[in-house]
């Protein structure tokens, strides 16, 4: 029996719609700019470039409904994402092959300190200060491609406080499901526990303390999260 220095660190893990099962989760890429309206607020061009991606932590994820606002940071903002889940993996993955690796789908957020991810980009520095803080992801449970099929469209609404702040349709992203399992299949090796976030669409902003933020997407219900 293997013995360890210090005390194991926990499995993280996400709930499976309609199951008793739970999702290990192994590493998490996020794709920046993946909708062109987004890509305009932001102050970038639009045009279809290279995708690129930032990673948060898998202990970023939570299943709380409360988001804690973060230390260091006046200004934080939501981003309503589409959650991919993958069952397999691997190197060079064809895009035409690349739907037979997805688990399922679910909702996410990607709360992001933005003043500080800001003080970043201006440095030509990483984004993790501003994005890979604790409870950074909050997160519905996942929804198997057997139950919702698997989704390149439909509507993406975000409501803070009942008032539309994002919306989009899933079939607005630039670069696809397929696509971004494929490109990133050949810088990394991919495998079961990955997950991908999506992108987000246009209308982020910030929240403060006692905002309710509410995510839906078309065939993956809606997730509810107070700012705590």
């Amino acid at each position: 029996m293997t013995q360890y220095a210090i005390e194991t660190p926990p499995v993280v893990a996400l709930p499976v719609a309609g199951q008793d099962t739970l999702f290990p989760v192994r590493r998490i890429y996020c794709i920046g700019r993946n909708y062109a309206a987004h890509a305009i607020e932001m102050g970038h061009d639009p045009d279809r470039e290279d995708p690129f991606f930032f990673q948060k932590n898998p202990n970023n994820l939570t299943t709380s409904d409360t988001f804690p606002y973060p230390p260091h940071t006046s200004d934080v903002h939501h981003e309503a994402e589409m959650l991919v889940a993958l069952k397999t993996g691997g190197t060079n993955i064809p895009v035409s092959s690349a739907l037979d690796h997805v688990f399922g789908y679910g909702l996410a957020l990607d709360m992001t300190r933005r003043d500080l991810q800001g003080i970043a980009k201006k440095a030509g520095r990483p984004w993790e200060i501003g994005k890979a803080f604790e409870q950074s992801a909050p997160c519905g449970p996942i929804h198997t491609v057997e139950k919702v099929g698997h989704l390149d469209q439909g509507r993406v609404e975000l409501k803070v406080n009942d008032e539309v702040r994002q919306e989009g349709d899933l079939n607005q992203m630039i670069w696809k499901v397929p696509e971004m399992i494929s490109y990133l299949s050949e810088y990394f090796e991919l495998a079961p526990g990955d997950v991908i976030l999506s992108g987000t669409p246009s209308g982020v902003g910030p929240v403060v303390k006692g905002d309710k933020m509410e995510l839906s997407i078309d065939g993956l219900g809606s997730l509810s999260v107070v700012v705590g």
